[in-house]
C-alpha cells in the first residue's frame, strides 16, 4: 500500500503546482526587443566596432543590477549590438569600467569560472521554448566561454564548438566582438524571434547585471527571463552539412609494478557531425579513443558507496541532457563513462534534436568489441521528450545493453542483458519559481524478481528570501542498471532543505540566513538506516567572501559489514547502529584577489570514533597567463580498537599556465596517502585550430616513501576539425 500512496502523493505535489501556475508569467519579452539587421559588409573580428554595420544596428543598453541586489540600473554600463550575414550571427559589445585598477581574470583558460572573472556572456534561447539554448563568452582577457543549456539555463562547459572572438582592453573600457556560424547552433527554421539574455559580470563593483531583468535568486542564465531578438527576415531552413574529425594518438605505457616493459600502440580514428537540419543533428564515431587528457581530481573516499566523476567527452555532449538528465544525480539509468570501460568501443552514431517546436528526440547505438575480462556489447539508449505547459515536459526512455557471443567456454558468469525503461515529468513554471521532477523506472534482466523499479520525485519553490526543496525517492532491492550510476538500492529517501536570507541596507553584507536539511533513509519496512540533519547559517559579503558554520546530527544503522578508513581494517558488523554530532565551519576570501582561498573544517563523532577534517584551496593568479593552486584535504579518524585508525593527506598543487588563448600548459600532482601514491600529470595543449588540438600528456605513478615507479605513461593526440 505505501507505494501507490507514494505516487498518489507525489503527483498531487507535482501537478497540483503545474496547474496553478503553468499561466503564471516571467518576463514580458515585448518590453525587451532588439532588432537585427542583415549586413552585406565584411566584419573583421578585432575588437575594434568601426564598421558601419554596427553604427547602424539597435543598440540594447540600460542593464540592470542583479547581484547583490535586483533594483536599479547597473553602475558598470554596457551596451550591446548585433548584425548577421548569411552564414554567422555577431555580437558587438562595450563594457564599460568605472572603477580604476585591473579587471580580475583567472587566465587565458577556455571555459573560465564565471564567478572569478570579469566576463560577458550571450545566452540565446533559439527554439522559443525557455528550456534549450546555447551560451556564449569572454572574459575581459580574450578567454572564451561557451556552453549548451539545458532545463531552464544550466550550461554544460564541456562542450565546444567553432566560433570566434576578439576583445580590446582601454582604460575605460573593454570591447568584445563575436562572430557565431549558424551551423554551430541549432534552431527552428522560420521562427521570426529567437529568446535572448546579455549577462554582464564587474568584480570591481562586486555586481552582476543583465538586459532582461532577472531575479536575484536565479542564475543569469536562467532562460525564463529573456527579452526577444527580432529578426529582419526569419532565417530559413538549411539543408545536410557535415563536419570530419578525424584524429591520431600514439602512447607508451609500463606498469613497472607488474614487471612489465614498455608497451607502445597507435591508433587512429574519425568523428563525424551531419547536420541533418538547423535542428537535429547526427553524431558518428568508429574507433573512437576515450583516453582522458584530462585527469581526474582525485578524492579521499570515505564512504561506502561508489564516487561520481562526469563526463566530458565531446561525442556524448551534443543534447546531451536528453541522456545526462534522465533520472537524478545518484539514480542514472544511464551513465556514458560505464561505456567503453572495460572494452573498446568500435563504432557509435547519436541521434538528437528537435522535432517541430514541441518535441526532442535522442537516439544512440555503440558497439564495443571483446576484452579479456568482457565479451562484445552493443549499449542503445533512446529517449523521446515532449513538451507540455509553458516550459515543463514529459519523457520516455529506453536504456538496453546486450552482450554478445558468450559461449560455454568464457569465464564470464555477468548477465547477458539489462536493460532499463522509464516515463519522466519535468516541472517548470512559467516565472521558475517552481520547478521539480517525478518519474518511475523498471529494470528488465535474467532472473530479475521482487521489486525492480524506481520512483522519485522532488520540487523547489524559490523566491529572493525563501528557498524549498522536498526530495523523496523508492528504490527497489532489485533494482539493476549496470549502464547508470546507482549508488546504493533497496531503500525510500526523504530529502528536506529550506533555506532564508537576509539582505540587509548594508555596504558590507550582501546577504544571510538560515538553513536546515535533512537526508533520512529507511529499508522498505520502513525502519531507519541513516539520517543527516543539518542547521546552518551563511553570510555573504559584498566583495564576495563567504563564511558558514553548521551543526549536524547522524545516525547510521549499517546494512553491511563497514571499515570506517576504508583502509582494509577490521569491519563494523552489520545491523549495528551509530549516532553521533559533529560541527562546522567554512571561510571563502575575497576572490577579486590574486590570493584568493577556501578554507573549511569539521570535527565531532564518527561512527565509534572521532574525526577532524581540514579542507583548504588556496589560488594565487598572475594574471592572464596563468594561476598556482594547492588544494589538500586532511582526515584524522580515531577508532577503538581494534579498528583501524587513519591520518588521509589528498594533496594536490596545481601549476597552470595559458601563455596565449591557444597554448595552455598544466601540471598536477596528487598525494594519496589512502591509496599510497604520487600521481604526476603534465598536460600540453595547442588549439592550433578552431576546436582543433594537439595533446602531450605525460603521466606517472609513483609510491610515495621512495619514489619508486609504479606506473607511466606517454600520450600524443592530434585532432583536426574539417568543415
Amino acid at each position: 500500500m505505501l507505494r501507490p500512496a507514494f505516487l498518489l502523493i507525489f503527483a498531487l505535489i507535482l501537478f497540483q503546482p503545474t496547474m496553478l501556475f503553468s499561466q503564471s508569467k516571467g518576463i514580458n519579452r515585448s518590453k525587451y526587443r532588439i532588432g537585427i539587421t542583415q549586413t552585406k559588409e565584411d566584419i573583421l573580428i578585432d575588437g575594434i566596432l568601426d564598421e558601419a554595420a554596427w553604427l547602424n544596428s539597435e543598440k540594447a543598453g540600460h542593464f540592470q543590477r542583479v547581484l547583490p541586489t535586483d533594483t536599479g540600473f547597473a553602475i558598470a554600463r554596457t551596451e550591446v549590438r548585433l548584425t548577421y550575414n548569411e552564414s554567422t550571427l555577431f555580437v558587438g559589445i562595450v563594457c564599460y569600467d568605472p572603477t580604476p585598477g585591473r579587471r580580475p581574470v583567472e587566465s587565458l583558460r577556455r571555459d573560465f569560472n564565471f564567478q572569478k572573472n570579469d566576463n560577458f556572456v550571450v545566452f540565446i534561447d533559439t527554439y522559443n521554448d525557455q528550456t534549450n539554448g546555447f551560451a556564449f563568452g569572454v572574459s575581459a582577457a580574450g578567454a572564451q566561454w561557451d556552453g549548451l543549456q539545458a532545463n531552464g539555463g544550466g550550461v554544460n562547459l564541456d562542450w565546444d564548438i567553432k566560433w570566434r572572438s576578439a576583445v580590446k582592453n582601454y582604460d575605460d573600457r573593454w570591447v568584445a566582438e563575436f562572430a557565431i556560424p549558424f551551423r554551430s547552433i541549432r534552431y527552428n527554421g522560420g521562427a521570426k524571434e529567437w529568446g535572448i539574455n546579455f549577462s554582464r559580470n564587474d568584480l570591481k563593483t562586486s555586481e552582476k547585471s543583465s538586459w532582461a531583468p532577472m531575479p536575484r535568486q536565479f542564475a543569469t542564465a536562467t532562460l525564463a527571463f529573456t527579452g526577444s531578438l527580432v529578426w529582419d527576415n526569419p532565417l530559413p531552413s538549411s539543408g545536410p552539412r557535415f563536419s570530419l574529425i578525424p584524429f591520431v594518438s600514439a602512447k607508451t605505457t609500463q606498469n613497472k609494478e607488474a614487471g612489465e616493459g614498455l608497451k607502445p600502440s597507435a591508433t587512429a580514428g574519425i568523428d563525424a557531425k551531419v547536420i541533418l537540419s538547423t535542428s537535429m543533428n547526427l553524431d558518428l564515431t568508429i574507433n573512437p579513443d576515450y583516453s582522458q587528457v584530462e585527469v581526474d581530481k582525485q578524492q579521499t573516499n570515505l564512504d561506502r558507496f561508489e564516487l561520481f566523476f562526469p563526463e566530458k567527452r565531446q561525442f556524448y555532449l551534443e543534447n546531451s541532457d536528453l541522456f545526462a538528465n534522465l533520472g537524478t544525480d545518484n539514480l542514472r539509468p544511464f551513465f556514458s563513462r560505464r561505456i567503453g570501460l572495460n572494452a573498446p568501443v568500435q563504432a557509435g552514431a547519436r541521434l538528437s534534436g528537435k522535432i517541430g517546436s514541441n518535441w526532442r528526440l535522442g537516439l544512440m547505438d555503440l558497439q564495443t568489441g571483446a576484452s579479456d575480462n568482457s565479451p562484445a556489447g552493443n549499449f542503445t539508449v533512446a529517449a523521446i521528450q515532449r513538451k507540455v505547459f509553458r516550459r515543463s515536459g514529459i519523457s520516455a526512455f529506453l536504456v538496453n545493453k546486450q552482450l554478445m557471443n558468450i559461449g560455454s567456454d568464457t569465464t564470464f558468469t555477468g548477465k547477458n542483458y539489462n536493460r532499463v525503461a522509464g516515463l519522466e515529468f519535468n516541472l517548470a513554471s512559467a516565472n521558475n519559481r517552481w520547478t521539480g521532477k517525478t518519474f518511475y523506472h523498471q529494470s528488465f534482466y535474467p532472473g530479475a524478481s521482487g521489486d525492480a523499479s524506481v520512483m522519485a520525485a522532488n520540487i523547489t519553490y524559490s523566491t529572493q528570501h525563501i528557498s524549498a526543496t522536498l526530495n523523496q525517492s523508492w528504490v527497489g532491492s532489485d533494482y539493476l542498471a549496470e549502464v547508470g550510476y546507482i549508488r546504493r538500492r533497496g531503500y525510500y529517501e526523504i530529502t528536506p532543505l529550506v533555506q532564508y536570507k537576509f539582505f540587509p541596507a548594508s555596504s558590507k553584507i550582501a546577504n544571510h540566513g538560515p538553513a536546515i536539511r535533512a537526508d533520512l533513509f529507511f529499508n522498505h519496512q520502513l525502519a531507519a538506516t541513516d539520517r543527516d540533519v543539518q542547521l546552518l547559517y551563511l553570510a555573504e559579503w559584498m566583495n564576495k567572501s563567504i563564511f558558514q558554520i553548521d551543526i549536524k546530527d547522524s545516525y547510521v544503522s549499517l546494512q553491511a559489514p563497514f571499515d570506517p578508513t576504508n583502509s582494509g581494517g577490521v569491519q563494523l558488523p552489520a545491523f549495528e547502529s551509530f549516532r553521533w554530532q559533529e560541527a562546522g565551519v567554512s571561510f571563502a576570501s575575497d576572490i577579486r584577489k590574486p590570493l584568493n582561498y577556501l578554507l573549511s573544517s569539521r570535527y565531532g563523532g564518527y561512527f565509534n570514533g572521532k574525526r577532524f577534517t581540514l579542507n583548504s584551496e588556496i589560488y594565487y593568479r598572475i594574471q592572464p597567463y596563468g594561476s598556482l593552486a594547492i588544494v589538500a584535504t586532511y582526515n584524522d579518524i580515531a577508532l577503538p580498537s581494534p579498528y583501524n585508525s587513519a591520518r588521509f593527506i589528498l594533496i594536490g598543487p596545481r601549476l597552470d599556465i595559458t601563455l596565449t588563448n591557444k597554448l595552455f600548459f598544466t601540471s598536477l600532482i596528487q598525494y594519496n596517502n589512502q591509496i599510497n601514491n604520487i600521481n604526476f600529470n603534465f598536460r600540453f595543449q595547442w588549439r592550433f585550430a578552431p576546436v582543433s588540438d594537439l595533446y602531450i600528456v605525460y603521466t606517472e605513478n609513483s609510491f610515495p616513501g621512495d619514489y619508486r615507479v609504479k606506473s607511466r605513461g606517454l600520450f600524443v593526440k592530434m585532432s583536426y576539425w574539417f568543415n
